[in-house]
């Protein structure tokens, strides 16, 4: 039978805390990200 390792992960993610510069770089990227959408194509633009 399968192992449920969600109690360890649950357990273990209070020691996460990324740093504000990671924090800052994802806003920024998702600020600049542009997704046009086409009939048949879909494009990802990052606008900087």
């Amino acid at each position: 039978m399968a192992k449920n390792y969600t109690k360890i992960s649950i357990e273990t993610s209070n020691d996460l805390k990324p740093k504000d510069e990671t924090i800052d770089f994802l806003l920024n990227y998702s600020k600049a990200l542009s997704v046009l959408k086409s009939a048949k194509v879909e494009f990802e633009l990052v606008l900087n």
